[in-house]
């Protein structure tokens, strides 16, 4: 077979005419597509021999079909009466042409649904058009006599042309190249449940899928493809394909208004900006070419190979991330699906028309998405899967932490991370073995199909379905009641989901019901339906695309859905055994017992009632307002019947005409993590994905910069203020009081342990000089004292990380309710500890001495210290063990989720934020004070967690992530020196001396 680039030459190769620049190819009068010579099929047997596998688009790899496809179209054959192939009359429109004066100049705007088309017909399609939607004399459609599915191996090649079609208008369209390409449809009932091959190639800009282009975009060709947000609005069989359009067959095309009496330049097809984005991938912001000298500074030591640009490992690209659903019945196979299947439809601006889920970005012309798609694309759960951090940590965890236990423990922490993978693949192997002893690897989340017949090939599936991260199988599948869990249980979709719970739930320490399914280990429901909040959805698109029905659930955006993953209960290991359990995070329970509880869950109302300041999750992550005001919205793009241009053979509008509705949620899913997403628009080239959207293209602001000014706007107005009160300047010290008010419905920081905030505390004179600080960082984000050392604790590493600074003897800044010196911080965070190196070492609050720091998820023996801010309204021991029970734990949730040496700290009794005092004895001032000011800080991977991974693990993960951050670039940024700056105090001013 031909090359890629030798295939997208065909055309030049049969006709013997360039393409682009010459002048045979320019149009008379302005139409652009018009050649000096009809473009034919020149190889009568070569088209032969592709016709015969072009029809059967499953029958070989992507890459070996695309070949075909560029022969196929290149060489012209589908251009051939004599085979049977018939065509439209002329170059007809797909909906009005409308100008506008603008500066003394016509502006065209073309409102089709494609670009003006020639659609031609294999003699299969024809020949089923004409029995089953036939037409009288005069063109109208008449009821058929019979009714027959669609041959496989029919096609129809839609070619597109400059708007609008009167542009174009020639006695002969063989004269035309199709200057926006050629998207087509290739029949093959057996491959996939929508029953099409879908694709685009293009005369100029094409290239096969496989390998992937440096964009990382969405495949222009394949199986479950974007096209069904239109097509799966037809009557049936996913085509509005009409016999009265084809040459010689009655009747007449639809006709729409052309507002053609001058030709403005001709408007860029949507679908060619889709498929084929002009600037796809650029970086959205400059790295650092060479690794950064603070980074070295602080972490040049720990590797002596460090990676650079060529050698470092890249995640497979998005473009393998193509998962549907196959032919027939859906079953538990579809259980879990890539979220391309659901882009078309929940994306902003996918049909070219309709730009609902959008609002214009202020002083520029892009638009900002608040599709479901579009904003948790890009979001810390649409990344999850190609999270760098994570793999990093889980390289640590099998590599140095408990190495005897990789196999289990690649298959828990994936089981989030890569939840759709590792579910998928438990669900097809209990189907195949019976059992559910094979482990989903860390290896398998790296399959692709490419080249065919690869080692990993087997898998590529689930690699895709993990790569996509939290995605929108994961959460809209999930079943809650325990009505709907009884149901679900038994069924093939949750074959292994009990004996996940027994693993890391199990019912010998008293959990069960709500607290079984924690740890995502949840119940998910049938494959045939997903689940949403909204009532009375439009069923037929979904179900023609992918049958699958959309069905309400009133129980579905409870804070339960968020729970069970964000309540996380693992094993202690040693030695590949488990000492006992504990709960790593425990971010739902945190809510459960504040003042933010709405008192219920979907099994009815929980003791206490709500709280005073009630939210749920959604309510915060899933916001459904912009600037205060309520979102109203359609929550999905399709051909509807009212608001598009006409169509024959559509569904009625009571069947696809889509209302706005109140309750839009939008789903940025944000926390503070802006360093995950920095990373992402700086290297996107190493996470393999695109920085432009798939649908909405250049008309929109990357998701990427949205997502990080959510997470800005986050620190802002939702997390926390800061202020500096009580300051007085004595004969023996300056002092004052910090007092930090939380507006977070769980504990600040929360999630995973290692994330810390803390403060700085400045004194400083008239210039705006620095004269004491508590609480600097050098470059790397490490604290450091008054002379640049890392103060007590902050890294655990020599250096060059041959061994612990203090083994069995660990050092951290304690929890402060006074701080005199610039060595000692205030830092709010969870320290852990892994076992004692003794037979039977004591876990828990007060754990056995001897044991060291650690940031292993399955080491955890016991909390040094966690002095997280509580959220306000938190419960009383008593309380919080009557809320546990009442969802299925036991009082060591109630005990765990409490703060923890923190002394007698009153602010720990309630929670709602912390105060603590500075005492700064005069002595320590080198100047005259004029003001103070603290700032509140947060990282979500500290120095410490970044040495860490430098020094327990090897290999590409770990490698990469060294690389990222040794290149990432946070100059001028709210995150820079590898910090996160929330809010601060403003300049405070010191009074004149008592």
């Amino acid at each position: 077979m031909l090359s890629g680039i030798r295939a997208l030459c065909g055309a030049c190769i049969a006709t013997g005419i360039f393409i682009s620049g010459t002048a045979a190819a320019l149009a008379e009068g302005q139409c652009s597509a018009k050649m000096d010579r009809p473009l034919l099929p020149t190889d009568a047997a070569l088209c032969d021999s592709l016709a015969v596998t072009m029809r059967d688009p499953s029958a070989l790899p992507l890459n070996e079909y695309e070949a075909v496809v560029g022969e196929f179209f290149g060489n012209f054959c589908h251009r051939d009466p004599d085979k049977g192939w018939v065509r439209d009359k002329s170059v007809r429109d797909t909906g009005p042409y409308t100008q506008r004066l603008q500066d003394a100049k016509w502006v065209g705007q073309y409102h089709g649904t494609h670009a003006p088309v020639v659609i031609w017909y294999s003699k299969e399609m024809h020949e089923w058009l004409r029995v089953n939607r036939p037409v009288n004399e005069h063109g109208d459609p008449i009821e058929p006599k019979e009714r027959t599915p669609i041959p496989d191996g029919a096609i129809m090649a839609k070619e597109m042309y400059p708007a609008p079609a009167s542009r174009c208008d020639v006695p002969d369209t063989n004269y035309l190249l199709p200057t926006s390409g050629i998207a087509f449809m290739v029949r093959d009932n057996d491959a996939s449940h929508d029953g099409w091959f879908w694709g685009w190639y293009g005369y100029e800009g094409w290239a096969p899928d496989w390998p992937p282009g440096p964009d990382n975009g969405a495949p222009l060709q394949g199986f479950g493809q974007y096209c069904v947000n239109c097509h799966a609005s037809s009557e049936e069989h996913l085509t509005f394909a009409s016999l009265k359009n084809i040459e010689k067959e009655p009747g007449r095309p639809l006709v729409f208004l052309s507002q053609n009496w001058t030709l403005a330049d001709p408007p860029t097809s949507h679908h060619r900006l889709v498929v084929l984005p002009d600037d796809p991938a650029p970086r959205l912001g400059q790295p650092f070419y060479e690794y950064g000298s603070a980074f070295l500074d602080q972490f040049g030591k720990t590797t002596e190979a460090a990676p650079s640009w060529n050698s470092v490992d890249r995640f497979p690209s998005a473009t393998y991330d193509n998962v549907w659903v196959p032919a027939g019945k859906v079953t538990a196979h579809s259980e879990f699906l890539t979220s391309d299947q659901c882009a078309g439809c929940h994306d902003a601006g996918g049909t070219g028309l309709q730009f609902s889920m959008t609002e214009p970005k202020k002083h520029t012309d892009q638009l900002i998405n608040y599709s479901p798609y579009g904003t948790w694309r890009t979001s810390p759960m649409g990344l999850a899967g190609r999270d760098p951090i994570f793999f990093a940590q889980l390289a640590s965890e099998t590599q140095t932490f408990h190495p005897d236990s990789a196999g289990m423990i690649e298959n828990i922490c994936l089981g989030c991370h890569g939840i759709m993978g590792q579910r998928q693949f438990a669900i097809d192997n209990k189907e195949a073995t019976g059992n559910c002893d094979a482990d989903f690897t860390r290896s398998m989340v790296s399959a692709v199909p490419y080249p065919p017949g690869n080692p990993t090939a087997e898998h590529a599936n689930y690699g895709a379905l993990a790569r996509d991260g939290i995605s929108c199988t994961s959460c809209h599948r999930i079943v809650q009641t325990d009505a709907q869990i009884e149901a679900a249980r038994n069924a093939a979709e949750n074959g292994c989901v009990e004996e996940r719970q027994d693993l890391l739930n199990p019912t010998k320490l008293g959990l069960k019901g709500f607290a079984r399914t924690v740890t995502g280990s949840f119940w998910v429901g049938a494959p045939d339906a997903l689940r949403g909040p909204f009532e009375k959805p439009k069923i037929i698109p979904m179900k023609h695309s992918i049958g699958i029905d959309p069905v309400h659930d009133d129980q579905f955006a409870s804070s339960e859905l968020c729970g069970t993953c964000h309540t996380v209960h693992l094993p202690v290991m040693r030695d590949n055994e488990p000492l006992g359990y504990t709960y790593e995070q425990t971010t739902y329970p945190e809510w459960l017992f504040s003042a933010y509880r709405t008192g219920s869950t979907p099994n009815g109302k929980l003791p206490l009632g709500a709280g005073d300041r009630a939210q749920s999750c959604l309510d915060c992550h899933m916001v459904n307002e912009v600037d205060g005001k309520p979102i109203v919205s359609q929550i999905a793009s399709i051909q509807e019947f009212s608001n598009f241009p006409q169509a024959e053979y559509n569904l009625p509008p009571e069947e696809i005409d889509i209302p706005a509705r109140s309750g839009f949620a939008r789903h940025t899913l944000v926390g503070l993590n802006v360093f995950l997403i920095k990373m992402a628009q700086q290297f996107p080239d190493v996470f393999g994905i695109p920085t432009q959207d798939p649908m909405l293209v250049s008309k929109g602001e990357p998701s990427l910069v949205r997502t990080e000014q959510e997470m800005l706007i986050n620190a802002d107005h939702y997390t926390a203020t800061v202020a500096v009160e009580n300051v007085a300047f004595g004969k023996d010290a300056l002092t004052a009081t910090v007092a930090i008010d939380s507006k977070v419905g769980h504990k600040f920081p929360s999630g995973v342990g290692f994330r810390r905030a803390f403060v700085t505390f400045e004194v400083l004179d008239e210039r705006g000089s620095v004269l004491w600080a508590s609480g600097r960082t050098n470059g790397a984000g490490v604290i450091v004292d008054a002379e640049g050392a890392p103060i007590e604790g902050e890294l655990w590493w020599k250096d060059d990380c041959s061994g612990l600074r203090h083994p069995g003897d660990p050092k951290f800044q304690p929890h402060l309710q006074t701080l005199t010196r610039q060595n000692q911080a205030q830092i709010y965070q969870e320290l852990v500890v892994s076992p004692a190196p003794v037979e039977k070492p004591m876990c828990g609050n007060n754990p056995a001495p001897g044991g060291n720091l650690t940031t292993s998820f399955l080491s955890i023996c016991g909390e040094v210290k966690d002095n997280r801010i509580l959220p306000h309204g938190y419960l009383p021991l008593k309380d919080r063990i009557e809320l546990a029970e009442a969802i299925g734990a036991t009082e060591v949730l109630a005990r765990e989720a409490a703060a923890h040496h923190v002394g007698d700290d009153p602010d720990y009794k309630s929670g709602g934020g912390d105060r603590f005092d500075v005492v700064i004895p005069r002595s320590e001032l080198t100047g005259t004070p004029a003001h103070v000011r603290a700032t509140l800080n947060y990282q979500a991977t500290p120095p410490f967690y970044l040495q860490d991974r430098f020094c327990t693990a090897e290999g590409p993960d770990r490698d990469r992530l060294y690389f990222l951050a040794g290149h990432l670039n946070l100059d001028g940024t709210e995150a820079e020196d590898w910090k996160f700056e929330l809010v601060d105090s403003g300049k405070v001013a010191v009074p004149g001396e008592d």
